[in-house]
């Protein structure tokens, strides 16, 4: 681990479809400790169906816009300098709750899970389903979530258009 300064046009950049990711602190760098990724969502935009980690806790540091985050059965609001934290083992998702750009910190913690988004930005195998993908990841998704989201909060999913 060395000491650095990450610019803000440094880290490998990726789109994951609902949401991009911006890769800025791995397992390598951080001795395993925490992983710090930044999430750009689109407008109204849901980052993912509802779904839960099995090992690690994530931090959302709020960087700019309204985000909007279901934590069981709480929805909570976030806006800039706000911290939302979803914790392993709880059902949880997010979003862009406003009309304007958003952008997120995420801390991970235990690092391990930056892997996954990773992972998805590899041309997919059929060798290798999400499922599968998430499983070793002990990431459960609950894809049945996703239409009842979009409706109850007026939100769209998939690649922004």
């Amino acid at each position: 681990m060395q000491p650095r300064v990450l610019g803000p046009n440094e880290g490998r950049i990726g789109d994951l479809g609902s949401l991009g990711v911006r890769f800025m602190v791995g397992s390598d760098a951080s001795g395993g400790g925490f992983a710090l990724v930044e999430h750009p969502l689109a407008p109204r935009m849901l980052a993912a169906p509802m779904h839960r980690h099995s090992r690690e806790d994530e931090y959302s540091f709020v960087l700019e816009g309204r985000v909007g985050a279901l934590l069981g059965d709480a929805v909570l609001f976030g806006e800039p300098g706000d911290l939302i934290f979803m914790p392993r083992n709880e059902w949880h998702t997010f979003w862009n709750a406003g009309d304007e750009p958003a952008r997120i910190l995420e801390i991970i913690s235990p690092a391990g899970f930056e892997r996954f988004f990773a992972e998805l930005l590899e041309p997919a195998s059929p060798d290798a389903p999400r499922a599968t993908l998430a499983a070793r990841y002990g990431l459960e998704i609950d894809v049945d979530s996703v239409a009842g989201l979009l409706e109850e909060h007026g939100l769209r999913f998939g690649p922004a258009a």
